[in-house]
């Protein structure tokens, strides 16, 4: 079960910024470009399984790669503006323009005193805007405009297709009723539940691993579960999210139940959790990290990926 990787992740692989542990290299999805002012400039969608007429969360990342390496911006704003190519065999059409907010993994800064370039190591993350409709299934293009400080402005080109529904589990459907791996399951290596157990290391968050999504719905329990893996994971998101899961069951863990759903069965033989696959694997792609917010009634609430606000979640889950 192959793993299918965005510019932005294979970019990590070399120690810089990924967007996400997967994205398309169908060929009939156009790839990212590049500005043709800056060659060393690129911008990469960081969504997956975007659709048409419903809001959604868009997020991008933006890297360079120059004498010291690839370093990726950080912190500020950055604009977005949105047409529409359908097939690509007619002109753009204008659509929606926004405002992409730095987005950080948890753990690592949110702010800084200006936007700039950064080591993975030092910050990572991504642009975020809200609310944006795509009123047309197809090929869209975001033009990024970015103004670093002491630089001249430019515009980064980013191509991705929005499909007429989504593909994934998403906001207003059932959840699965999903029988994942817990710290009771037998016949199971622990690098299985977290692939952070490896060579005979315990499990670092057994409180994730309690209970399981189908447990939750037929006890008509809230659940916040993240779908990740942290050891594996190329974009460096994912351990940093599930950390972020953690930190909000330790405030939040009378509101809901908080559950880690590793994506590797057994990494080396590419076999993924049966959990991970039934939520996540379509059409020989798997998109990761994954965030879900699950009502009592086991309707989903809201969806999260790659990249989530810690805030934004809290919020939520208080409104429980």
């Amino acid at each position: 079960m192959p793993l299918r990787r965005t510019l932005l992740a294979a970019a990590l692989a070399f120690g810089v910024l990924a967007a996400a542990c997967s994205g398309s290299d169908n060929p009939n999805v156009p790839s990212p470009t590049r500005s043709a002012a800056s060659t060393n400039l690129a911008a990469s969608v960081a969504s997956t399984d975007l659709w048409a007429k419903t809001p959604l969360r868009f997020e991008l990342g933006v890297f360079k790669s120059d004498a010291q390496g690839v370093q990726l911006l950080t912190f500020g704003t950055v604009s977005f503006a949105f047409s529409f190519l359908g097939d690509g065999s007619a002109a753009p059409v204008k659509g929606p323009s926004a405002t992409g907010t730095y987005l950080g993994a948890f753990g690592t800064p949110q702010d800084g005193p200006a936007q700039t370039f950064s080591a993975p190591s030092d910050a990572r993350g991504v642009y975020q805007a809200e609310g944006v409709t795509f009123d047309e299934p197809g090929i869209w293009q975001v033009d990024t405009t970015i103004q670093v400080p002491g630089s001249a402005s430019q515009i980064l080109s980013s191509q991705f297709p929005v499909a007429a529904t989504p593909s994934l589990p998403a906001p207003g459907e059932r959840a699965l009723r999903t029988d994942n791996l817990t710290m009771d399951s037998k016949g199971v290596p622990a690098s299985a539940i977290d692939s952070r157990a490896l060579d005979g290391a315990a499990v670092p968050d057994p409180e994730l691993h309690a209970t399981t999504i189908a447990a939750g719905i037929a006890a008509h329990r809230p659940m916040l579960v993240i779908f990740a893996t942290p050891t594996y994971c190329q974009s460096q998101f994912c351990g940093p999210e599930v950390d972020g899961v953690q930190a909000l069951a330790t405030t939040y863990g009378d509101k809901a139940d908080f559950i880690h759903v590793e994506i590797w069965r057994n990494f080396n033989k590419s076999v993924i959790n049966k959990a991970a696959a039934d939520w996540l694997y379509r059409n020989n792609d798997l998109t990761e990290p994954w965030l879900y917010l699950i009502g009592a009634n086991g309707v989903i609430i809201d969806r999260w990926g790659p990249l989530f606000d810690q805030n934004e979640v809290a919020k939520e889950l208080a409104a429980l």
